[in-house]
């Protein structure tokens, strides 16, 4: 459903800058082309993305992490609007199937990774990814949470029946990564079925945990659950166990444009690791959080992610 929906708007985008650029070819002005096609594909989501680090750098004020320099929110602006509409434009729409799970017989005694996208996302975010498991022989799985806007309880039993076969075939248990809204739909997954012994480890990037001042403009289900201080949120946290945040390594950044203030992507219990100058979807692409996801796996270190 999602991909469709990326489609259609990747696919429209094109059109708009196309048609302004039949147009000014016809009148004599070449250049006006190539400018006018920029500016109708490009210079609005710029300038969205710049609202939102301009927010977000402001309400990182008084945050207890280190605040980001005005360099690194300029380069962090700069790296998302690269990062974000291959993702948005070309990965999720067009390629979300370009790496198949691993088949069951391969999983045998192996350690299986379990990803888990964020909000507006589909399986196809965690490409690059899934091209360095496959190349490695890691098992692994990348879900679809459907429909997009949906309670974020209702992606539970899309996570329990991953982690099940993946368990079901390993023998093992199963080692989580999720990207924003993941992390807390993998919470929301644990306090319906209570199954820590399941789990090996999560890793969560960039997620909401305390919310985000971001949703506050949210209408949609899920968004209204990521608002800062919701009562969801606050009864997610009121049933777990210290022994099961111990289970979790959650990375954030001062320089996250989507989750901000930037401690509200950590959890009390789990261990937070700050990532400098990245912004959210680019955090993805981050090295480090990549190999915490390789020593976890007991594994040595690979090549750069590209």
């Amino acid at each position: 459903m999602l991909a469709r929906l990326q489609r259609i708007t990747t696919l429209f985008l094109i059109f708009g800058a196309s048609l302004w650029a039949a147009w000014a070819i016809s009148k004599g002005y070449p250049l006006w082309a190539t400018a006018g096609g920029a500016a109708v594909a490009l210079l609005g989501y710029a300038a969205v993305l710049a609202l939102e680090f301009v927010w977000m750098h402001q309400r990182n004020r008084g945050d207890p992490t280190p605040r980001a320099t005005v360099s690194q929110v300029l380069f962090a602006w700069w790296i998302e609007m690269i990062t974000a509409p291959v993702v948005f434009c070309w990965q999720q729409p067009f390629r979300s199937k370009r790496y198949s799970d691993t088949p069951l017989e391969a999983l045998r005694g192996k350690t299986a990774v379990l990803l888990v996208h964020g909000f507006v996302c589909n399986r196809g975010l965690w490409n690059p990814w899934l091209r360095r498991l496959q190349e490695k022989g890691i098992p692994f799985c990348a879900v679809n949470l459907e429909p997009p806007w949906a309670s974020i309880d209702n992606y539970a039993n899309t996570i329990d029946k991953a982690v099940r076969r993946l368990h079901a075939a390993t023998e093992q248990p199963v080692l989580l990564v999720a990207h924003s809204m993941g992390g807390l739909a993998i919470r929301a997954w644990l306090r319906r079925s209570g199954a820590d012994a399941l789990v090996n480890h999560v890793i969560t990037i960039g997620s909401p945990h305390q919310g985000t001042t971001l949703a506050r403009f949210a209408f949609t289900p899920n968004g209204l659950q990521m608002q800062r201080k919701s009562t969801w949120l606050d009864e997610l946290a009121a049933n777990e166990p210290t022994a099961r945040r111990a289970k979790f390594t959650c990375f954030f950044s001062h320089c996250d444009n989507i989750v901000f203030p930037a401690s509200t992507a950590t959890l009390t219990g789990a261990d937070n690791i700050h990532v400098l100058g990245c912004p959210h979807v680019h955090m993805t692409r981050n090295e480090v959080i990549f190999q915490e996801l390789w020593r976890r796996l007991g594994s040595t270190s690979v090549s750069n992610l590209k």
